[in-house]
């Protein structure tokens, strides 16, 4: 968060009343979203609603003990994010204090009300490494260094967004604060590597592209069946203990984006503390170093205070939408956007707005929409092009997709993997039920898996999704009259559908090597159980009973395919294997 100074905070208001985290102030000279300091102890807060001489003001710190008649400090500046070298390895709260920068303050990891620290270190220094000469000519956006910030990510100092640009008149390498002057203008403006930015408005770009490329989870089932693009929005909705989080976490360990934003909005604490301790042990598989170089965390967790909650994911998309700017894709992950429309709904109800469906106010569909849109594959102001992929979860109550957190996201996203309470009580993961899930961006990106795996891949995974159409039809049937009274074919079909659910779309998040699976090694399994469908139905074609089709002693390796390192080899030996035993019955 960045710091307004002493100069510009000002003593101008009165606290009138006080409900939980809204707060209303009189005689306060203050313009809508800026942040001001309120009551004795300065508890950070940001103006939501002005009306004559009363000011209506959301507090992201909790409010007991604060008393109408206390003072409230205004910095006229709206809630802003520090940008620059340090957010990598680092873990924000909601409105980007790091964590450990305030527990280090404190003496303890109980933090006090009213503390803060800015968003980077303004002491450290870094080595700047200069990309420009002086008597270059420099415009809005464009690159002039870069910082070696961690093993994994080069930072690249950029001219503010909002600059006038001009000729360098000096630059020079060496170490460097951010807060120190790096690149000087003949127009008199001088870059330092920090930026500020306020969270609550798109950065700009040229042009928003139609994504060609897709963000490979190493997940089977999202990469076979529901690709997401880089630059695209997906959903993860599920009921209690389905797997969202754990979703969430193999796409931030996997996902082969540049850097991932990890936002945990409203989840429980020990989950979140689950991400903290982990995240920082893990390896990048992209790169052997530490996953922690290309990430960073912000924890909001069930029991911080709600209006934190409702800023902390323009925190993440903002933070994105800078990296963005450099070039890079992003991932972000948004666990999850029904705490956050919670966080809404509670804040719209002390405000006594009128209410929309189930009580969450009538502009839930605007706010959601204007979040998801803030995710695509833009054309940089500087040249480059980079991406925000935005993945939200969400936590319908029940289970229950009908409700409105839930529907209005999905007239948003393009991509939907819908989570299923009885995948997971079958230790079914990832759980995510085939049938109802979707991605609308299969088309757009199938001439890459062309170009970049198999010719023949959207022919496979169409086999793919019909067989396991054709298995949900057949089990309403089986659960009437059983299995034996269906014909040999149909028999055959469940078969073959079984083994594509556990051998290709189950996956062992445990297991060293089935926790990742590369868009090849998901091929060649889905083909292998392809190569056992074609033999096994001109068998069956010959006379051979369905029974012995399915007796054969290959056909259980299948389900072996995905913990094998050397899958290549082991596919070519099991599905010689497969089409020699079928074809000495007949």
């Amino acid at each position: 968060m960045s710091q307004a100074t002493e100069s510009d905070v000002r003593e101008d208001g009165i606290i009138e009343s006080v409900s939980g985290p809204v707060v209303t102030a009189r005689d306060l000279d203050a313009r809508m979203n800026d942040v001001v300091y309120v009551g004795s102890e300065g508890l950070m807060g940001e103006v939501i609603e002005i009306e004559g001489n009363i000011t209506t003001i959301q507090v992201y710190e909790e409010t007991s003990g604060v008393s109408p008649g206390e003072p409230v400090e205004g910095t006229g500046a709206p809630l802003s994010v520090d940008l620059g070298p340090g957010m990598l390895d680092a873990i924000y709260d909601g409105v980007q204090r790091p964590l450990d920068v305030l527990e280090e303050k404190m003496g303890s990891a109980y933090l006090d009300r009213g503390v803060d620290a800015p968003g980077i270190d303004l002491e450290k220094e870094w080595e700047f490494q200069p990309e420009v000469a002086e008597g270059d000519s420099v415009e809005a956006g464009d690159i002039v260094g870069t910082v070696p910030e961690t093993p994994s990510i080069d930072h690249k100092v950029m001219v503010p967004p909002n600059s006038d640009g001009g000729e360098v008149t000096a630059i020079e390498s060496g170490t460097f604060t951010v807060e120190e002057t790096v690149v000087e203008l003949d127009s008199g403006e001088e870059i330092q590597m920090r930026q500020e930015w306020p969270v609550r408005q798109q950065r700009p770009s040229v042009d928003k592209e139609t994504p060609t490329e897709p963000l490979i989870s190493g997940q089977r089932v999202l990469d076979g069946l529901f690709p997401i693009a880089k630059g695209g929005t997906a959903a993860i909705p599920g009921p209690f203990g389905s797997g969202k989080t754990v979703t969430q976490h193999q796409l931030a360990k996997w996902a082969d984006a540049d850097i991932v934003v990890y936002v945990g909005c409203g989840e429980r604490g020990n989950e979140m503390t689950e991400v903290i301790e982990d995240f920082p042990e893990l390896e990048d598989p992209i790169t052997g170093n530490a996953l922690m170089d290309r990430t960073c965390l912000i924890a909001n967790t069930s029991n911080m205070p709600v209006a934190a909650r409702e800023s902390c994911v323009y925190t993440g998309i903002t933070i994105a939408e800078y990296f963005r700017d450099m070039g890079y894709d992003v991932a972000l992950m948004a666990d999850s956007t029904s705490r956050w429309a919670e966080a809404m709904r509670e804040i719209s109800s002390r405000l006594e707005e009128m209410p929309g469906e189930e009580g969450y106010p009538a502009y839930l569909s605007a706010r959601l929409s204007a979040f998801y849109e803030r995710a695509g594959y833009f054309s940089n102001i500087n040249g480059t092009e980079g991406s925000v992929s935005v993945i939200g979860a969400v936590s319908p109550p029940g289970g229950d997709f009908s409700e409105p957190v839930t529907q209005n996201t999905l007239r948003i996203v393009k991509t939907f993997w819908a989570l299923d309470a009885d995948l997971a009580e079958r230790r079914h993961f990832p759980s995510i039920n085939w049938n109802e899930s979707y991605s609308l961006y299969r088309e757009q990106l199938d001439p890459w898996f062309v170009d970049n795996v198999r010719d023949d891949w959207p022919e496979t995974r169409q086999w793919a999704i019909d067989t396991l159409d054709e298995e949900a039809e057949l089990q309403e049937i089986v659960q009437l009259v059983g299995k034996d009274a269906l014909p040999e074919d149909q028999q055959l079909t469940l078969e073959i559908a079984r083994y594509l659910r556990e051998a290709w779309l189950q996956q062992n998040a445990f297991h060293p090597t089935d926790t990742y699976c590369e868009p090849e090694k998901t091929y060649r399994i889905m083909d292998a159980i392809k190569t056992y469908n074609d033999e096994a139905f001109e068998a069956l074609d010959a006379g051979v009973p369905v029974e012995e089709l399915t007796d054969i002693e290959s056909a259980p390796r299948l389900n072996r395919i995905g913990v094998q390192e050397d899958y290549n080899e082991y596919i070519d030996e099991l599905e010689d294997d497969i089409t020699s035993e079928l074809r000495e019955l007949y």
